[in-house]
């Protein structure tokens, strides 16, 4: 049995998670259940990154302890989740404490390695992100993912990750390993920053400044870089379940420079394997609109799943979601794509099957599994474009043979063509709708009968 690990990134607990957030966590989710579906022994993790200044200070705002704010969070970010379905192994925290122990474990492992000092930092500071800049990483002065937030100049002593000691490295890393990061056009981008000149970076802040942290070992005086304590949760799981290295890293590409250069650097001092592939999307913008609790256009995943229900959400993005290009949706595109493909497509399709082996009685028997997808390249937009393709054939395949006019052992005849295939249609459709697969695979196990409407019309 091969093993499979696959993670997101892990959200921001100074707020509950939106739709922006979400395209991630169900594509990762679909690679798990895939590796499931071929056997593979898949470990998914996902969960919440919540210390640092946006968390301290969301809690000051409320005049609340940060721990009992961040329970708060996480526990709707779990709900918001539980909605789309979602088929994690572990939900970590930043917090727990396993994973502020292997933190502390890991900083000195790449302290013993010379590769951290203390030093000051004089420069840019992007409170969004949470990191330093340079300014030609700024546009218009600004920071490219938090335009509205002002950047600051700061001076402060900080410990500092010797990150330009392994320039060479990584280049020559990902240089010969065109898999490391996916798609090719962010590997090209990776390339050209790592060739540009990578600078020591900042992994502590200071306490008089920073309380909402896990203690740098054997210095009170400082806490962890929240970049640094984060970026260390795939470790701590992965070594717990020893199914380290993560065969997949998901994430934005706003993340890319921290999980493909910094992450890597940082796994090679403490002396640990690296990742195998690093996916990143793009972004999803509404109704053309970058989607921000500033503006004032944040949806939650669960009021789409109320509408749509979680596999209509869940089919919406995965067909047609940011995988390789920036895409704008909106809640008219996800409606006409969900009565166009699953209420008139789908739905229609297994309604008019099941009411036809009603007719008869029609008793279906075992069939073969059969995968005829293959998502080894992360392509599931194009996987779910073949089965819709094949659901468009049965379909034109079933007003060709006109069985509605036929009887008895004709009609059957017809049923035992038709029905092994939309069984079969139901298994590789497990990974993407599994409830929608799941409802297919019993209806159309034994005695074939009428069943609701798989997606109702809206």
């Amino acid at each position: 049995m091969n093993k499979f690990y696959i993670t997101t990134a892990i959200d921001y607990a100074n707020d509950v998670i939106h739709i922006g957030h979400a395209y991630q966590k169900i594509l990762a989710d679909c690679l798990a259940r895939y590796h499931r579906l071929i056997g593979d022994d898949t470990k998914f993790l996902t969960g919440t990154d919540e210390h640092g200044q946006k968390v301290q200070k969301s809690a000051e705002a409320k005049e609340i302890d940060p721990k009992i704010f961040v329970d708060d969070i996480t526990a709707k970010d779990k709900a918001e989740w539980k909605a789309l379905n979602l088929s994690y192994d572990r939900f970590i925290r930043t917090t727990d404490t396993d994973h502020i122990e292997f933190c502390q474990k890991f900083y000195k492992k790449c302290q013993g390695n010379g590769d951290i000092y203390l030093g000051k930092y004089d420069g840019l500071y992007c409170e969004g992100c949470e990191a330093y800049y340079d300014e030609t990483d700024l546009v218009d002065g600004q920071c490219q993912f938090h335009p509205t937030k002002k950047i600051q100049n700061l001076s402060a002593e900080n410990y500092f990750f010797r990150l330009s000691k392994y320039q060479d490295f990584l280049l020559e890393h990902i240089t010969k390993r065109p898999e490391f990061v996916w798609p090719e056009k962010h590997r090209n981008e990776v390339i050209s920053f790592i060739k540009s000149g990578l600078k020591d970076f900042s992994i502590s802040r200071q306490k008089s400044q920073l309380s909402w942290g896990i203690p740098v070992p054997d210095d009170e005086n400082h806490v962890l870089y929240v970049w640094f304590d984060a970026l260390i949760n795939y470790l701590t799981y992965g070594a717990e379940e020893n199914c380290w290295p993560a065969d997949v890293h998901v994430l934005g590409k706003d993340n890319q420079r921290f999980h493909a250069i910094y992450w890597p650097a940082m796994l090679k001092s403490a002396g640990y394997e690296l990742p195998k592939t690093i996916l990143v999307h793009d972004f999803m913008a509404l109704n053309g609109q970058k989607i921000s609790k500033s503006l004032g256009n944040v949806i939650r995943p669960t009021e789409l799943v109320d509408k749509f229900g979680a596999d209509g959400v869940r089919y919406f993005f995965l067909r047609y979601g940011p995988l390789t290009n920036d895409i704008d949706i909106s809640i008219e595109k996800i409606k006409e794509t969900y009565n166009a493909d699953l209420a008139n497509g789908l739905g229609n399709l297994v309604a008019r099957i099941a009411k036809l082996g009603e007719k008869v009685s029609y008793e279906s028997k075992k069939y073969k599994q059969e995968l005829f997808i293959n998502l080894d390249d992360f392509r599931v937009d194009l996987a779910l474009e073949k089965i819709w393709i094949k659901i468009k054939e049965l379909d034109g395949e079933t007003d060709q043979d006109q069985p509605w006019k036929l009887e008895d052992e004709n009609l059957r005849k017809f049923l035992d063509k038709v029905v092994p295939e939309i069984q079969n249609l139901a298994f590789n459709l497990t990974p993407f709708v599994p409830e929608t697969a799941e409802k297919i695979l019993k209806q159309f196990s034994g005695q074939i009968k009428s069943a609701p409407p798989l997606f109702p019309r809206i």
